[in-house]
């Protein structure tokens, strides 16, 4: 077995393990026995648990942000990006990678290595919906009174904090999903609203 396909077939069993586990249950020896490798494969190649799990995350999402930065780098109403956004977390959910992303947020509070590397995946989201946000205000949809940072922010805390809620299982008394897509209504109404101020 070639180092490239030793490293995916323990990355892949990381990702199988965690989904099914979790981060506080999951050690090197199952996924070396889940990947059928040594495990002094996983220790040559990774170090550690830590960094192996962040390995695993960062190929996440690399591919998730650049699919991000895509959506909003697009010519389109913002309320359409916002529903497109809506789409992608359901992609997400079902993929896994919002458990996963979870189980990271989760771990980032005993392991300053995990927080510190999920503090910097959480930053670069903000990042390209601040450069979103500045974007449309450029083009005269206000924000007002909220700033592009609060905005920025309330987006993260409302997305993460569905997800979170998603997962524990309090859809029941919460309409999270219709929720948030019905906050694309309300940009749809003041993107009609800057039209109009456009027109007059």
């Amino acid at each position: 077995m070639s180092a490239s396909t030793t490293v995916t077939s323990i990355l892949e069993a990381t990702r199988a393990l965690v989904l099914e586990l979790g981060y506080a249950s999951l050690s090197t020896r199952k996924v070396a026995a889940r990947a059928r490798v040594p495990l002094s494969q996983i220790h040559y190649h990774f170090g550690s648990k830590e960094q192996l799990v962040l390995r695993m995350l960062d190929a996440e999402n690399e591919q998730l942000l650049e699919r991000q930065s895509a959506l909003y780098a697009a010519d389109e109403p913002l309320s359409q990006q916002w529903a497109t956004a809506c789409d992608y977390l359901e992609e997400d959910l079902n993929s896994g990678y919002v458990r996963i992303l979870h189980e990271m947020l989760a771990a980032g509070l005993s392991s300053a290595v995990v927080g510190e590397r999920v503090r910097s995946m959480i930053q670069g989201w903000s990042l390209v919906l601040t450069e979103a946000a500045t974007r449309h205000a450029a083009r005269g949809f206000s924000f007002a009174p909220l700033t592009i940072e609060q905005v920025v922010a309330l987006t993260c805390a409302a997305f993460i904090g569905a997800e979170l809620l998603i997962l524990a299982g309090h859809e029941k008394e919460l309409p999270l999903r219709e929720a948030l897509r019905a906050i694309g209504a309300v940009i749809e109404a003041g993107e009609h609203h800057t039209a109009q101020g456009a027109d007059s």
